[in-house]
């Protein structure tokens, strides 16, 4: 069966790019990762075969992310990355090429802004549109962005957090700042480093913030075997770990995270906040999954923190349904 088009929508993330196929929902979930061969400059594999290169690449072959902080580093590989992605969502079976709504940070330049744009017609788009992540975000919560109430959003992804203020279907106050999920891992690593004199990687640091990570206190404690390098001796070595030196390590980015809430708090008009404390605040991203970073935000807040009900894919059903938001609305 040949489909006429499709409407697409991307969530471009740091760490991870999903797809949004309109009527099929979540199609894909990849690591934004690309492998490259240095010396012929070809891509040898995109994504998840990618991501399993990290660390592990002989010396021509390196594994890079194309996207820092929500923005391109990498312009070609981008492109490439995302021509792939498009292709493995859609298949090759379409006769019009695609109408395709991306997702930025809510504080990208111009520049950076162009950028997505471009890579995005080149991968062969027919139309794109851009999306800032907390409305896509919102969306993808279920909230009714449309209305005359403030909504608060707390996006947490892996290179950037997007904290805004949605009312009438557009951002009222935002900040985005450049601490998320991978801030959380490099933390991990420097604490492992100067507390038990071990270096380990990014994806073991990764697996230590997903299965103990917490940045609040907890009644019990979880514990992990770490292997990694003796820095003194040079040799491989195990550590266990526990949750409660998660917490001192993930101490200072999620106070960053917490500052930038109440930051955002203090900018929003009257009106909206009053709606906000009655709303409560709710949670996206896969960085909204770390243990206890609800309760903490609820802490010093006050305001009731509710995480969303798939939080890695909102931003992504968002962007998807963003589309059809603007069909609605005529645009």
């Amino acid at each position: 069966m040949m489909m006429l088009s499709a409407d697409i929508g991307i969530d471009l993330g740091t760490a991870s790019i999903l797809v949004y196929v309109k009527g099929k929902g979540v199609v894909l979930k990849e690591p934004s990762v690309v492998a490259i061969d240095r010396e012929t400059n070809e891509i040898k594999a995109i994504g998840e075969d990618a991501r399993l290169m990290i660390g592990r690449t002989p010396g021509n072959i390196v594994a890079i992310r194309p996207l820092r902080q929500g923005v391109i580093s990498d312009y070609i590989a981008t492109q490439k990355m995302l021509k792939y992605f498009i292709r493995k969502a859609m298949g090759r079976r379409t006769l019009r090429k695609p109408r395709i709504c991306v997702c930025v940070p809510s504080e990208i330049t111009e520049v950076e802004r162009k950028a997505v744009e471009d890579a995005t017609y080149e991968a062969g788009a027919r139309d794109v549109r851009i999306i800032e992540e907390p409305v896509a975000a919102a969306i993808g919560a279920g909230v009714d962005i449309s209305k005359a109430c403030g909504n608060m959003i707390v996006d947490i992804g892996g290179g950037t957090s997007d904290i805004a203020v949605i009312s009438l279907g557009g951002t009222v106050v935002s900040n985005s700042i450049k601490v998320a999920g991978d801030d959380f891992d490099d933390a991990i690593v420097r604490y492992m480093r100067k507390k038990h004199n071990l270096l380990i990687g990014e994806r073991t640091a990764e697996e230590i913030k997903i299965n103990i990570g917490t940045c609040y206190p907890r009644q019990d404690v979880l514990t992990m075997d770490v292997r990694g390098r003796n820095l003194v001796t040079g040799l491989p070595k195990t550590v266990t770990f526990t949750s409660d030196e998660t917490l001192e390590a993930l101490h200072e980015p999620a106070t960053q995270i917490v500052d930038a809430v109440h930051a955002v708090l203090e900018r929003t008009p009257p009106e909206l906040a009053a709606d906000i404390s009655d709303r409560g605040i709710v949670l996206t991203g896969g960085g909204s999954l770390l243990r206890g970073l609800e309760e903490l935000i609820e802490e010093k807040t006050g305001i009731n923190t509710i995480t969303a009900e798939d939080p890695m894919t909102a931003v992504a059903i968002g962007t998807g349904k963003y589309i059809e938001f603007l069909d609605e609305m005529g645009e």
